[in-house]
């Protein structure tokens, strides 16, 4: 007589999830490394879709533009981590942090420091929308672009409330994008878009 057993489900079990902490002390122990491109939604550590030539190009074209219209009154961060809770870490193509003198050396940024985050997404927009998106609502992040390339558009979101953002302006090219917390700043929709 034999018994048969189920197949065990991904249901039937709960994964771990990571700590910020346990996150970066991986980093520090060599575990994960420069090369691995991952981040940490909700506690779990995800691998990052290869950056193609148009992303790449996009990020540097809005590097430049927040680097020069920014100046010295926020920190503009590529591509690096921010914490918005004990088990969250997402890392934005773009932020612009409040100035600090250590640069955030002594600890991570938070929700508390970003002015603004911005994601470009091509082959990720499904996750920038569905999982980035509502983790920095809920984080309370005050504004956020989303600059989908297929689509030449930049969705701005600002307001969050309730895991969502209340606001959301969807512009193209033609038109201007000023971030909200430096409305001095005018930058055209068409010349971020490569290609």
């Amino acid at each position: 007589m034999t018994t048969q057993t189920k197949p065990l489900t991904l249901s039937a079990v709960e994964p771990y999830r990571f700590t910020v902490a346990e996150y970066l002390a991986m980093g520090e122990a060599g575990i994960l490394t420069d090369d691995d491109r991952v981040e940490l939604p909700d506690g779990v550590i995800i691998a990052m879709a290869p950056l193609g030539n148009r992303h790449v190009a996009a990020v540097d074209i809005l590097t430049r533009m927040m680097v020069t219209t920014v100046g010295t009154r926020a920190i503009v961060r590529v591509q690096g981590s921010i914490a918005l809770h004990e088990r969250s870490s997402p890392q934005p193509d773009l932020a612009a942090l409040h100035e600090r003198a250590d640069f955030y050396a002594s600890g991570a940024a938070g929700p508390e420091d970003a002015l603004l985050l911005i994601e470009v997404a091509g082959g990720s927009v499904n996750y920038d929308r569905n999982v980035k998106l509502p983790a920095y609502a809920r984080a309370g992040i005050p504004e956020v672009w989303l600059a989908v390339l297929p689509e030449r558009t930049v969705a701005v979101h600002t307001e969050p409330a309730d895991g969502k953002y209340a606001q959301v302006r969807t512009l193209r090219a033609g038109d201007i994008l000023t971030p909200g917390r430096f409305p001095d700043i005018a930058l055209a929709v068409a010349g971020i878009m490569p290609g």
